[in-house]
C-alpha cells in the first residue's frame, strides 16, 4: 500500500538537524525603525480554533491536532519551536483541504476522507513521520512576510528538518502573483499559498497552503 511504504521512506533517518544553526535563503523581515514584531506564537493561533474536527476545510483542525500529537509524544521535539513566539519562523500551514487530498491520493481512496479520518489516517504514519513531514514547513530564523515571499522568486528555503523548498512566483495577467513551493516530489502538483500573512505583526508568521509539502519523492 502507497501509504505504508511514505510511512517506511520518512521513518529512515532520525532528525538531527539543529534550529538554531538551520540557514535561511531569505533575509528575516525589516526591522530598524519598524515597530517592534510581536511574541504571539503560531501554537496559540491554531489552538485558538477550539472546534476541533468539522466540516470547514479551509482551517487547520488536522494539522492542529497533528501538532499536539507529535509534542505529547515528544515534549522536546523540534516542532516545540511553534510554541515559542519570540524564535522568528516561517511556517507554511496546510489547511484541512490539504491533508485529506494527501490521504485520498495515498490510500487511493475514490472519495476524500472526513477531517476525523484525515487524521486518523496521518497519525497511522507514526509519530516520527508525522514529526519529520511538521519540521518540513517550518523555515526558522526569518519572518518573511507576503511583501518579501513574492519577491523572493527562485529562493531556496532551508527547512527546519534540513531540506530545502523552493519559492516559484508566477504571474498571470500582468498583476496577479501566484506563490507556489516546489518540494522533493516531482510527481506532485506543487503547494500554492491560499492565504497569506497568519499571525502578521508577530516574529512567528505562516502562511496557509493547499498541498501538504512531502521531504520526499513519491513514484
Amino acid at each position: 500500500m502507497k501509504i505504508a511504504r511514505f510511512a517506511a521512506r520518512m521513518a529512515v533517518g532520525a532528525v538531527a538537524t539543529a534550529l538554531a544553526t538551520t540557514a535561511v535563503a531569505v533575509p528575516a523581515q525589516a526591522t530598524g525603525k519598524a515597530k517592534p514584531l510581536g511574541t504571539t506564537s503560531l501554537a496559540q493561533v491554531l489552538t485558538k480554533d477550539t472546534s476541533g474536527f468539522d466540516r470547514n476545510s479551509r482551517d487547520f483542525d488536522v494539522l492542529t491536532a497533528a501538532v499536539l500529537a507529535v509534542l505529547e509524544a515528544k515534549p522536546d521535539s523540534p516542532v516545540k519551536v511553534l510554541t515559542d513566539g519570540t524564535v522568528a519562523l516561517t511556517a507554511f500551514l496546510p489547511n484541512d483541504a490539504a491533508f485529506q487530498q494527501l490521504v485520498q491520493e495515498l490510500t487511493k481512496a475514490r472519495k476524500l476522507p472526513g477531517e476525523s479520518a484525515a487524521f486518523a489516517a496521518v497519525a497511522g504514519l507514526g509519530i516520527d513521520t508525522v514529526e519529520t513531514v511538521l519540521l518540513y514547513h517550518v523555515v526558522p530564523g526569518s519572518t518573511i512576510d507576503r511583501r518579501a515571499a513574492l519577491k523572493a522568486d527562485g529562493a531556496e528555503l532551508t527547512t527546519a528538518l534540513g531540506p530545502t523548498v523552493k519559492v516559484d512566483v508566477r504571474t498571470y495577467w500582468f498583476i496577479f502573483r501566484q506563490l507556489r513551493l516546489v518540494d522533493a516530489d516531482t510527481n506532485d502538483r506543487d503547494a500554492r499559498v491560499v492565504t497569506f500573512d497568519v499571525n502578521k505583526g508577530n516574529r512567528q508568521i505562516a502562511h496557509t497552503v493547499d498541498r501538504v509539502l512531502r521531504p520526499i519523492d513519491l513514484p
